[in-house]
């Protein structure tokens, strides 16, 4: 499947040749004397057959059939340039009334959005997962609606840790590096799989700073970037992982993602941190594995890795009562459902939560379920975090190479993190 980020494919990049037609200014009078909405959605799908604009154009006809004098035009494009499409039409004055891509706060920070309090009723509001809702914050008013999310779990391959001998799968760091030094005994071409390069570097940097106790931010939101705990986590990688020849014989830094879940469907890679989509892709290739919390330094790590993408409003077209309506209907759990379950993804609202989690169709997702009220988000609502997450995808990998120095090079991406932040305000 298509799916970004919180699914593992990289950030929307160039603009490819569009799949939908070019939009023209938004916001215009439909026939009949309606009043039209538009909305630029991304696709999830990876073929016809399961595209994104199937659901919304079947949404949308729903949605008029309820609310007379309301019509919803939809465009689709990929997750390639959905979000450069959105930004060129902000940026020449013909914003849709709604968007459903990769990132809110650019648009935020220079007043185009929306509140969520302005747009949607106070149930809908209530009923977003709390630690999802606080992401879609900028100065601690929402602006970011969160659409669907996604978190991340320690894949172990279950048949290899049986011919090792692993009893269990690993809580903490300890545990970890034990089980793969008997994966590695055993023959065990990558015993734990640690993608740093370009690829998706700041999520699995992410994961390994909180389960050392540490994050990009402190509950303020300032940089933490350098922080003892970051510095002490990335030590320990560089000598009692990567130095001990436990991540292969690949460089962690130019060893991207999708490398390492094509490995471990291979039955190359013994322990990896992963989500829904490599649950699929092993399933397809009939490899039995377990999926367990992420491990720390002395225990579970504190908080795992969630990742959303995000709905938006721009005030633009002044259709704020439309747009409000027609998310409200969106929101509702039996549609929240509708779309996560076509694709694997996880509802961010409470009520399809909870009911996803009794349904035996979507009993492999529980344990990504689980994880979901105390995930910890990218600081998505700082303008500076695309070029911090730059120049992580960058730098981090020098750490745990031979002879890296983890606080330098933490450091630096931590001044250039507070420059950028501080040249924004």
């Amino acid at each position: 499947m298509q799916r970004r980020r919180f699914l593992g494919l990289t950030a929307a990049g160039a603009a490819t040749a569009a799949l939908a037609p070019a939009l023209t200014a938004c916001g215009s009078e439909a026939t009949g004397g309606d009043k039209k909405i538009r909305l630029i959605a991304a696709d999830y799908g990876d073929k016809p057959t399961n595209s994104s604009k199937k659901y919304w154009e079947s949404l949308a006809r729903e949605f008029e059939s309820k609310n007379k004098g309301i019509k919803v035009d939809v465009s689709v494009y990929s997750w390639t340039e959905v979000d450069k499409k959105v930004a060129d039409l902000v940026a020449a004055g013909k914003a849709p009334d709604l968007a459903q891509i990769g990132a809110y706060a650019d648009f935020a920070a220079v007043g185009k959005l929306y509140s969520a309090e302005q747009l949607l009723s106070i149930p809908t509001q209530a009923d977003f997962i709390s630690s999802i809702a606080k992401a879609g914050e900028v100065h601690r008013v929402q602006y970011g609606l969160p659409f669907v999310s996604s978190t991340r779990l320690l894949f172990c391959n279950q048949k290899l840790f049986d011919k090792a001998g692993i009893a269990k799968a690993p809580e903490t760091w300890s545990e970890l590096q034990a089980a793969a030094k008997k994966l590695q005994a055993s023959g065990v071409k990558i015993p734990y799989g640690l993608p740093l390069g370009p690829e998706e570097a700041p999520a699995e940097t992410m994961m390994w700073m909180l389960s050392g106790g540490g994050s990009y931010t402190n509950n303020i939101g300032t940089y933490t970037i350098d922080s003892p705990e970051n510095i002490k986590t990335f030590e320990w990688l560089r000598d009692e992982l990567v130095g001990k020849g436990l991540t292969g014989s690949g460089d962690p830094a130019r060893t991207n993602r999708q490398e390492v879940f094509d490995a471990f469907t291979r039955g190359e890679v013994g322990m990896l941190n992963g989500h829904p989509t490599l649950m699929q892709q092993a399933d397809a290739k009939g490899i039995k594995y377990t999926m367990v919390p992420l491990p720390g330094s002395s225990g579970k790590a504190r908080a795992t890795m969630g990742v959303a993408d995000w709905m938006m409003g721009f005030k633009q077209n002044g259709n704020r009562d439309q747009i409000g309506a027609f998310l409200d209907f969106v929101y509702s759990k039996e549609n929240v459902l509708d779309f996560t379950g076509q694709y694997d993804l996880l509802p961010v609202t409470t009520p399809a939560s909870a009911a996803m989690a009794k349904d035996e169709e979507h009993k492999q997702l529980r344990p990504f379920l689980k994880e979901l009220p105390n995930a910890e988000f990218y600081p998505a609502d700082k303008t500076s975090w695309a070029k911090v997450s730059k120049s992580i995808k960058e730098k981090i990998g020098a750490t745990v190479q031979k002879g890296g120095d983890p606080a330098a090079v933490l450091g630096e991406i931590q001044r250039e993190a507070m420059a950028t932040e501080n040249a924004g305000r």
